[in-house]
């Protein structure tokens, strides 16, 4: 799988896109049923289903290409690849690889001594859409592609190919030899998705031919007809394993801001939705009604919480919803004061034509949302505090430590999750997920939070609370370069204020408080926007600890400002000042993150089933090159070790398992300990899904069996 284009998705869109049981220093079991909201599948058998039927699936936008190992690929072409392409292995709920007994009738080490060798045996039926059966020339031209040595072919990654020495038939047929130059742990990583020789054969079919279409494939379903918006998918007549029980999948761009208007308009039949939309899909269901009626709004009645975002991202705006259901609660409480406060006959009689108005929109909405079901779970991905290292306060590490020891994670995981009814507990692991083999809870590494602790560590590095200035609260409001700063309190009357603040704060997320128009955590801050107050912002030879905290400004992203916001008011107390500076969604990867002109952001990495593979690039110690630049690979904190790369090297040449999951655990409780990055939470996988569409859902970390989605009889 292609690692740049995917992670820059996750960035753009970060911070908003499986379950999280109490884990604290212990590990998972390996072989125990996946952990709470892991998945949530509406699981039918294929005899129910109908056997026809066309699935229109949401994408945030139509693919560039279909190779999925081009630097354009995105997650529309995942996607699609694994409708119609061979995946070797694929993941169960927990995100273990499972060998595909579709393609593989079986895979082994068959020898370590002197080279690593792996024998793939391949299902006899096995063949490509053109009636030619799948074989080595296959893998071989996919080998020789992606290792890296041909600079025509441009991939967006080799790790793990580049570590192959040959691949040719076996002594059986329908049998594959890969021996590998360098011992390599994730094996089962390669030829998933595999291409026919017909593209990785040529680097200008590689680079330029899938973008047209896929002529050829060998998956249940195959690529019919490729357009500007819709990706349409057929059976595969030439499919062995069991039959597609759709006749059609038709993937369709629907931005995000758009998504709820098209399940309304019936337009969409599968679609990540943000927040907002899913509690109002919530809100129709059996027994919610009645509730949000009361209220006056069509949402359900934890109404209001920051929105996630739309096909699995978030890409935040500091600014507040102005979602229909917002618009339709504070419409009725207007006109409902409005009768109220009218005395003439006249005014009570055109409040009530605005409330019946109101009514009829709300009742349209409750009837169209009423055909969908959501399903939710903790998805693939996680949310991350990201602390430059490379200059500024936060270069020093005892700085980077305060920062995060000021951070209280259990309050933002509750913040994002509990609204929604996921389990709240925060991630303890920058390289996997709760639930994955070798999950460990290593944010021991750094401690709990404590604002005494925090403080200690900034008087360390020579930041104290060595004077106060006055300075007016700009809660709610930026200067004049689009920067918001937050204003350290100084006096314990404040300091107690903050905390009963950050306890209403905590109690609003179950209830009305985080208001449908996206109001900030921080609206209890409000009262004391515009006024003077003293304040205790700890400096050093004079100069005040000021980050710069860069978001993302983008309707589809309300979360990541709120999670903002909090974080701002976090670092408050203990004397750090922020300015929180809003920029484009479009240009916060590329312009910000890619280039470390930040101090302080929130972007989402996707978890991975082969952390030691694909984490390393994230975490490498970031190397000077001849020009005098700094080569950072994908590690945009810029903050890393020889101990950690060393870790990483040895974990990726580990063929035990269980060793390779230890060496990969140190690697991560030595993450912790460096404070470059501060795992949050996992984000909230929210699923709208046509009533009586089945085997499809959140899927987490599962790989969508794609022959047996289907609608039921």
């Amino acid at each position: 799988m292609p690692i740049t284009k995917r992670r820059r998705a996750m960035l753009l869109a970060a911070g908003v896109m499986l379950p999280l049981p109490v884990l604290t220093g212990c590990s998972s079991d390996d072989d125990g049923p996946p952990p709470r909201a892991a998945w949530d599948i509406a699981s039918a058998p294929r005899s129910g289903t109908a056997g026809t039927g066309t699935l229109r699936w949401a994408l945030d936008a139509a693919p560039t290409t279909l190779n999925a190992f081009s630097k354009t690929a995105d997650t529309g072409t995942q996607r699609i690849a694994g409708a119609v392409l061979p995946a070797l292995y694929t993941l169960d709920a927990r995100g273990r690889p499972q060998r595909n007994g579709d393609y593989l009738t079986s895979a082994d080490v068959t020898s370590t001594d002197p080279k690593q060798v792996v024998v793939f045996k391949l299902n006899p039926k096995a063949v490509w859409s053109d009636g030619r059966p799948i074989g080595a020339e296959d893998f071989q031209a996919q080998w020789k592609a992606l290792r890296g040595t041909d600079e025509k072919y441009g991939t967006a990654r080799n790790a793990g190919y580049d570590r192959i020495a040959k691949v040719e038939p076996g002594d059986k047929e329908h049998e594959v030899k890969v021996t590998f130059a360098k011992p390599y742990t994730d094996w089962r990583s390669l030829f998933t998705p595999l291409y026919p020789k017909s593209v990785m054969g040529n680097p200008a079919v590689f680079t330029a031919a899938a973008s047209k279409g896929l002529a050829v494939g060998a998956g249940p379903f195959m690529v019919r007809r490729v357009t500007d918006s819709e990706v349409t998918l057929v059976r595969n007549p030439r499919w062995w394993g069991d039959r597609a029980r759709l006749s059609r999948v038709v993937f369709k761009a629907v931005p995000a801001e758009k998504r709820a208007e098209a399940l309304m308009a019936g337009r969409l039949d599968l679609a990540e939705v943000d927040r907002t939309t899913a509690r109002r899909i919530q809100a129709t269901a059996p027994g919610k009604q009645a509730a949000g009626a009361k209220r006056g709004s069509s949402a359900p009645g934890k109404a209001g919480a920051p929105e996630a975002s739309a096909g699995g991202r978030e890409t935040s705006t500091g600014g507040r919803e102005t979602a229909s259901g917002g618009r339709e609660a504070d419409e009725a409480t207007r006109t409902g004061a409005g009768r109220e406060a009218a005395g003439a006959e006249g005014a009570e009689g055109a409040e009530g034509v605005a409330t019946g108005d109101a009514d009829k929109n709300r009742s349209r909405t409750t009837r169209a949302l009423s055909r969908f079901t959501l399903r939710k779970a903790l998805g693939p991905a996680y949310t991350q505090l990201a602390l430059n290292g490379t200059k500024g306060p936060l270069a020093d590490e005892r700085v980077r430590r305060a920062v995060a020891r000021a951070i209280d994670r259990k309050a933002l995981a509750k913040l994002v999750l509990k609204p929604m009814g996921l389990p709240s507990e925060p991630l303890g692991n920058h390289l996997l997920m709760a639930g994955q083999p070798g999950y460990k809870d290593h944010s021991g590494a750094l401690g709990d939070p404590d604002t005494n602790a925090a403080q200690s560590l900034l008087a360390d590095a020579g930041w104290r609370a060595g004077g106060t200035g006055r300075q007016k609260a700009l809660d709610g409001k930026t200067d004049d370069r689009g920067r918001r700063q937050s204003d350290p309190t100084a006096t314990a009357t404040e300091s107690a204020t903050d905390g009963a603040t950050d306890a209403a704060t905590d109690s609003a997320t179950d209830s009305a408080t985080d208001s449908a128009s996206g109001a900030s955590p921080a609206a209890g801050d409000a009262g004391r926007s515009g006024r003077l107050r003293e304040t205790a912002v700890v400096r050093k030879k004079g100069r005040p600890l000021v980050l710069r905290f860069v978001l993302p400004d983008d309707r589809t992203a309300a979360q990541l400002g709120t999670v903002g916001e909090r974080i701002a008011r976090m670092l408050e107390k203990i004397g750090v000042r922020t300015e929180i500076t809003k920029v484009s969604g479009e240009s916060y990867f590329r312009d910000h993150i890619a280039t470390g002109d930040y101090d302080l952001a929130l972007y989402s990495w996707p978890a991975s089933a082969y952390p030691a593979t694909d984490a390393r690039p994230i975490y490498a110690k970031p190397q000077p090159a001849a020009d005098g630049s700094l080569v950072v690979e994908q590690n945009y904190t810029r903050v890393g070790t020889d101990q950690i790369d060393q870790l990483f090297d040895q974990a990726l040449s580990e063929l035990d398992g269980g060793a390779s999951r230890s060496l990969v655990s140190r690697a991560d409780a030595r993450i912790w300990a460096a404070a470059g990055s501060i795992p949050l939470y996992q984000r909230p996988q929210l699923i709208a899904m046509r009533k009586g569409l089945v085997n499809a859902g959140a899927f987490g970390f599962a790989t969508p069996r794609y022959q047996d989605i289907g609608f039921r009889r």
